[in-house]
């Protein structure tokens, strides 16, 4: 698995208008080629009116899924250029779909490719580019008396704490950076004596945004 990929942090759009032509990007994070499917005809649902939808997607811990329509604009003028936006930016389980309405003026093959490139590169900066990295979730199980204390050395180490339930014991749900799994144990076993329980959860992807979890 990978120990972090860039992204986009969620839904984004914008819109340009080009020599009168209006160009309006839609950028979705995805994780699955039916994700991507679903998402672009929903967007060709929405403007079943305009002369193009054009779109590109790409998926894949290594980019395995890479796909790409012109949607009867000239041949690699549009899918391709919105592409290789995704690609540049070096982004994962991302599709990109640009709805076009012609106002009147020809752009050229050059003018098409620029407009389609600019309008991707809208739509993901409305998105937000974000990188999410690895880790490894804990429950921790421990007594009231411990709580404190071992709060404060999870956060003085950088672990983040992001569910405390409290029933007769106290369990905290703390990500860990995937390769300090060991040195974490360790310390939560020296902060209380060995009286805490750790169970391993799921190892999840999340992004790190001013020390807080934000996805």
């Amino acid at each position: 698995m990978l120990s972090s990929y860039k992204t986009i942090k969620g839904y984004g759009e914008d819109m340009l208008t080009i020599k009168k032509s209006r160009f309006i990007s839609y950028a979705q994070p995805v994780e699955t080629e039916e994700a991507a499917i679903s998402f672009i005809e929903s967007i060709q649902k929405k403007h079943w009116d305009a002369t193009h939808n054009c779109y590109a997607y790409q998926i894949g811990p290594h980019d395995e899924i890479q796909r790409s329509n012109d949607d009867g604009e000239p041949s690699g003028t549009a899918g391709k250029p919105i592409l290789e936006v995704i690609k540049k930016e070096g982004l994962k389980n991302v599709a990109i779909v640009v709805t076009r309405y012609f106002g009147g003026i020809m752009l050229g093959s050059g003018g098409l490719v620029r407009a389609y490139g600019q309008a991707a590169t809208a739509g993901l900066r409305a998105a937000g580019i974000v990188t999410r990295s690895r880790f490894q979730s804990f429950a921790v199980k421990i007594d009231y008396t411990w709580l404190g204390k071992l709060e404060n050395e999870l956060l003085q180490q950088g672990y983040f704490i992001v569910n405390t339930e409290y029933t007769d014991l106290v369990c905290l749900t703390v990500l860990v950076p995937a390769n300090e799994t060991e040195h974490f144990r360790t310390l939560v076993t020296n902060a209380t004596h060995g009286q805490a329980s750790l169970q391993e959860g799921e190892v999840v992807y999340a992004t790190i945004q001013d020390g807080k979890v934000i996805s």
